[in-house]
């Protein structure tokens, strides 16, 4: 795609399941493993939905309010109530989306089937919910997959979650979109909102690799290679420090020669 080349190698934005550095590492190692959980269904809903069970929540909530006089109490437990009922329809929805998601079927992830609603309903639908947020997370995965980079940037931004693990991968797939967009001072802010979010062995080396990248592009040299050496001097044993090591070298060897 255009936007992701350079001399003698290329690199390519994660795209729903495909780790955004098996073009530079060779896939197939840890990492690639730990990128592919983070986007898979089931991984998705259990971080972001979690384990508890709504409608008991709701049904303990509602006993209690029938047992209270104070209207303040009723009236809140009524607001839970319909909060709780809410999540609940907006879960169940969500179960055709992920089976979608899981199998590839990008349009009926986005638009659903016959009667069943796809993500962008249910995140208008339920745009309060744990779920309804979730939904605008796979849209942006499917539109980054089919090349609508600016709608997948819309639906991104607007995706917030409290687990930091999911909200930093979708701030690499915005930079993912903006690469594609050569738009690189928008990629260069959203790897690094990324890699400064709770750094990690796990994800922080790729991400700098990725901005490594941007920066190459951008014809920033000096940027880049602060960016490889941060990444070697943080996570020496990274499976991305080898490359780094090597296009590190590359951009010195080219940098001396001028």
């Amino acid at each position: 795609m255009a936007g992701n080349k350079r001399p003698n190698r290329k690199s390519k934005p994660s795209k729903g399941k495909k780790n955004p550095q098996a073009t530079a590492t060779g896939g197939g190692d840890t990492t690639t493993q730990l990128f592919e959980n983070l986007e898979d269904a089931q991984t998705l809903q259990e971080r972001i939905l979690g384990t508890e069970t709504f409608i008991k929540r709701n049904r303990r909530l509602i006993m209690i309010a029938l047992g209270l006089v104070v209207v303040f109490v009723a009236g809140y437990a009524i607001m839970t109530s319909i909060n709780s009922s809410k999540e609940s329809e907006a879960q169940e929805e969500l179960l055709f989306t992920q089976r979608y998601f899981e199998v590839d079927s990008l349009n009926r992830v986005l638009n659903g089937y016959g009667t069943i609603p796809g993500a962008n309903a249910i995140a208008s639908d339920y745009s309060g919910t744990k779920a309804g947020k979730l939904a605008k997370f796979y849209a942006g995965v499917v539109y980054l997959k089919q090349g609508k980079f600016q709608e997948a940037i819309n639906k991104l931004k607007d995706f917030k979650t409290s687990d930091w693990l999911i909200q930093s991968r979708a701030n690499v797939l915005i930079g993912d979109a903006y690469q594609e967009l050569k738009q690189y001072d928008q990629a260069v802010l959203y790897y690094k909102k990324a890699i400064d979010h709770k750094p990690n062995k796990f994800f922080t080396p790729p991400y700098l690799m990725k901005l490594a990248l941007v920066y190459e592009l951008q014809k920033n040299v000096d940027a880049a290679i602060a960016t490889y050496d941060r990444l070697l001097a943080d996570y020496p044993s990274a499976s991305d420090a080898n490359n780094a090591k090597k296009y590190k070298g590359k951009l010195l060897a080219e940098k001396n020669q001028k």
